[in-house]
């Protein structure tokens, strides 16, 4: 395979890997004020407590990679989303603060403050997301010098938002599906009716993101005339989608988990299709865009650091399949708990 092509293809698997796994626990956070009391609230912490650092370590592997493998890329991106990235820098270290402060004291008070930015950082961070999956859908304003020519407020147009406001709804619904499959009692009875709600927002906000996608950006669609192929997934999308609500109601929830993931995981190769060759697109001219060739570091670069990730990988996948099997079951509070 072409190494850029292969390069290209670990992103996706990378930013598939951390949207799926960080992607219920930041989903946990979004519906963290929905808790009654604060028993409640420490369950959703220590549902997702053991594994959440664990699976940042996919979104810092997708910057190391990106920033290896396409270095114009990555410093176009960067310099472009500059602010976004420090208020998505922010609400990640808030979020990982409030896990860790909030129960040194007893105090209600200073429990609520960091309930409120537990959940808002998660569903800021969720946001940013969203907002910069829609920007590269639409494309950002790139010179012929491949560097950024707009400004922060430039990249909120109503387009990015619509994604980043879709991207919380997915979120919220991947994680209430794993919420449920963590609790019990009358507490797992009540989100059963949060899935339902959280798939019907999502549901909606799906189908206008899809239209607004096809009637305003047709050109997102374009790749598929060369890889007709890619229909199939679109296929499997609608059928993970369908299958949520029915693995609900027969109280499967570990199905509607699997089509949740499955989802997410289409939804990312989709995005993929749409984008390639290019990583980021320039609204000035096309012509200017950043793809997989012009942003690309040297064949041997790209060479050296196949082999490092053949190595590296397995470890990846090991720790994660090892924390998660360690962590399996239904959450406990123990004296050592959030």
């Amino acid at each position: 395979m072409d190494l850029n092509i292969f390069w290209f293809a670990v992103l996706g698997i990378l930013l598939a890997g951390y949207a799926i796994l960080d992607g219920f626990d930041l989903g946990v956070g979004i519906l963290h004020l929905l808790a009654r009391g604060d028993r409640e609230r420490r369950v959703f912490l220590n549902s997702i407590g053991p594994l959440w650092d664990g699976n940042e370590v996919w979104l810092v592997t997708f910057g190391g990679a990106l920033f290896a493998a396409f270095p114009h890329a990555y410093a176009t991106v960067f310099s472009g989303f500059y602010l976004a990235f420090m208020f998505l820098l922010f609400a990640l270290i808030f979020r990982a603060v409030s896990l860790e402060f909030r129960s040194k004291m007893e105090s209600p008070r200073w429990r609520s403050v960091w309930d409120t930015a537990f959940f808002a950082s998660s569903a800021v961070a969720m946001l940013l997301f969203g907002v910069a999956i829609g920007n590269s859908i639409q494309g950002i304003p790139i010179g012929p010098d491949k560097e950024f020519a707009g400004t922060f407020f430039g990249l909120l147009r109503p387009y990015p938002i619509l994604v980043g406001i879709f991207a919380v709804s997915l979120f919220a619904m991947h994680g209430s599906i794993y919420l449920y499959l963590k609790t019990e009692g009358d507490l797992q009875k009540r989100i059963r009716g949060w899935m339902w709600h959280a798939f019907g927002i999502f549901l909606v906000l799906y189908l206008l993101t899809t239209i607004f996608t096809l009637t305003a950006h047709p050109e997102a669609i374009a790749n598929f005339r060369n890889i007709p192929w890619a229909w199939i997934v679109v296929v499997l999308n609608v059928f993970a989608i369908a299958n949520i609500p029915r693995a609900i109601y027969m109280e499967r929830a570990g199905y509607a988990f699997l089509s949740s993931a499955a989802t997410i995981a289409a939804l990312v190769f989709l995005f993929g299709v749409g984008l390639f060759p290019n990583l980021v697109v320039s609204s000035l001219n096309p012509e200017w865009s950043l793809d997989i060739y012009n942003a690309a570091s040297s064949e041997k670069t790209l060479s050296i650091m196949r082999i490092i990730a053949f190595i590296g990988m397995p470890f990846v996948l090991a720790y994660t399949t090892v924390i998660y099997w360690v962590f399996r079951g239904k959450v406990e509070i123990g004296k050592f708990s959030y």
